[in-house]
């Protein structure tokens, strides 16, 4: 999965989650996926939608009510299913899940296993705005999976920023799909 794909794939909140509970063996059923992942019904059916769009997910033929409709992966959708599966497993703590349903949680930490100068993360993710990156860095330094360095080698000192703790578990499950 390329990192284009992971901003698309992670720009509505539940995404991840329902991949990986498809993939976890939750049937593929509205209620039964709705209760898996803990979501609003809305921003559930946003996320459901989404997935569809992106052709990761499909309405099985031939199964379900037509307003009741069973879902099942397509075969792209069955890859991306295992690494959002290897994502959401890197974060037990409940708390600290809620983070990684942010747009840009995931895709800066996927560009942040080396140490990466803001500049080169904003060019990696080119849909980013300064403040929407800024306002990702900050959050993910305040629960530490993310580490500042100050470089004062230079004349200009300048940050660089790399995932540690538990955001190197999600690097790490976001870099075997990529």
């Amino acid at each position: 999965m390329d990192i284009k794909s992971l901003v698309k794939l992670t720009s509505r909140a539940w995404s991840l989650n329902i991949l990986a509970a498809l993939h976890e063996g939750v049937p593929g059923r509205q209620a039964p996926l709705l209760a898996a992942t803990c979501a609003g019904r809305t921003s559930f059916s946003a996320s459901l939608d989404h997935l569809i769009k992106m052709g990761l997910l499909e309405k099985n033929p031939g199964h379900g009510h037509p307003l009741r409709p069973e879902f099942r992966l397509t075969p792209s959708g069955a890859l991306a299913a295992e690494t959002a599966s290897r994502i959401t497993t890197a974060v037990p703590n409940d708390t600290q899940f809620a983070l990684l349903r942010r747009s840009w949680t995931v895709p800066v930490l996927a560009l942040t296993q080396t140490p990466r100068r803001f500049s080169e993360i904003r060019s990696g993710l080119v849909p980013i705005t300064d403040r929407a990156l800024s306002k990702s860095l900050h959050q993910l330094e305040d629960i530490e999976w993310l580490k500042r360095d100050i470089d004062v080698s230079r004349r200009v000192p300048h940050p660089t920023y790399r995932a540690v703790n538990t955001g190197i578990e999600v690097t790490r499950a976001v870099a075997l799909a990529i």
